[in-house]
């Protein structure tokens, strides 16, 4: 738990965040541009899988009994300020878990949406060995706007799996696929395991 009393983000800001529908729509308005500039072309394709993987992501997640349990036990009021872009696999595979923890927790947790490029002050004081790595999911408390606890990006296991494939150079796409097949082979456990721990450093 942070023992910080310095607002992460200030009201300003905080009005920036988008609702879940909100960037999913904004998701959409990007790929229906009639004439992309040619870095959002190469960038289009990861758009579109970042889409249908959390199409198909959504409807699976179930929550853990025990981590259902310790949002039950919540008395606080959260927001959930995620730092993400709509290409990002990674988030594609987390934030349809993020919703369905939101949505389970009784209205004692609520979601914002910053996108990480729009945002530079933001993610940087949430670098990961010195990059701006994307999903981290920073929890405020909601009337003081001070961390209460922070995640991403990536379930340990993986994140320690992704640095070791990047220190061996592994071209990226072979680093894409690997990192997918372990998502799709955990099923989101092992990140519910993790936010299990943090939803309990709050009850």
């Amino acid at each position: 738990m942070s023992s910080s009393t310095t607002p992460v983000l200030s009201a300003e800001q905080l009005a920036t965040g988008l609702s879940y529908p909100a960037y999913r729509q904004h998701i959409a308005q990007i790929m229906a541009m009639p004439q992309p500039d040619e870095q959002l072309a190469k960038m289009l394709p990861y758009y579109q899988q970042a889409v249908t993987r959390m199409d198909q992501v959504a409807p699976t997640v179930t929550l853990l009994p025990e981590l259902q349990a310790a949002l039950g036990q919540l008395n606080g009021h959260y927001l959930w300020a995620i730092i993400t872009e709509g290409w990002c696999g990674d988030a594609s595979h987390t934030v349809p878990l993020f919703e369905a923890v939101a949505a389970a927790s009784g209205g004692h947790l609520t979601t914002r949406y910053f996108l990480r490029d729009s945002h530079p002050d933001f993610i940087d004081r949430y670098l990961t060995n010195g990059g701006r790595a994307i999903p981290i999911a920073v929890v405020l408390h909601a009337d003081t706007l001070t961390e209460a606890g922070v995640w991403g990006p990536r379930p340990a296991p993986l994140q320690a799996i992704h640095q070791d494939l990047k220190a061996r150079e592994v071209p990226f796409k072979e680093v894409i696929r690997q990192v997918n097949e372990w998502y799709d082979q955990d099923a989101t456990r092992t990140t519910q395991h993790e936010l299990l721990a943090l939803v309990q450093q709050l009850a």
